[in-house]
């Protein structure tokens, strides 16, 4: 089996495409694993976006079904999603279409592990998320009590 210097040592690979890219050493280049790196970035990206948005969700139904074990670990949960997702549409505003798109994929995940957390039944959530993008974003939201 024939490898690449790609396929041997990566972290070799990648200074050493670093090392021609900035010294324009364009036949140094391995364009189609740097392609293929970049598009892996985009998709980690996305990943963890739609990852932080599930967990503060999940975080949001817990604090509004479970009023009574609220803690301050669950408020800075949800503060630190809460910036995270921000950091990452600051960095990749071009991310905010699908922030807008994957929020209610995001919550059927939440509510799922919301109950499961909980051990509440599932049909205790709204079936659609009761979060608006704006509060699910905004510092100072958080739900009240379930009434």
């Amino acid at each position: 089996m024939i490898t690449t210097p790609y396929d041997q040592d990566f972290y070799q690979w990648t200074q050493k495409m670093a090392v021609a890219l900035r010294a324009g050493k364009w036949h140094e280049l391995d364009i189609n694993n740097i392609a293929e790196e970049i598009e892996s970035l985009g998709r980690s990206e996305k990943r963890a976006l739609k990852s932080r948005l599930e967990i503060l969700l999940m975080h949001l139904l817990k604090w509004q079904y479970q009023p009574k074990q609220r803690s301050n670990s669950w408020r800075a949960t949800v503060r630190e999603q809460r910036l995270r997702i921000q950091d990452l549409l600051v960095e990749s505003p071009s991310l905010k279409p699908y922030f807008e798109a994957v929020m209610p994929q995001c919550y059927v995940a939440a509510r799922n592990l919301a109950a499961d957390e909980t051990g509440l039944h599932l049909d205790t959530f709204p079936s659609v998320c009761p979060y608006s993008l704006n509060n699910s974003l905004n510092q100072d939201y958080f739900p009240d009590e379930h009434c």
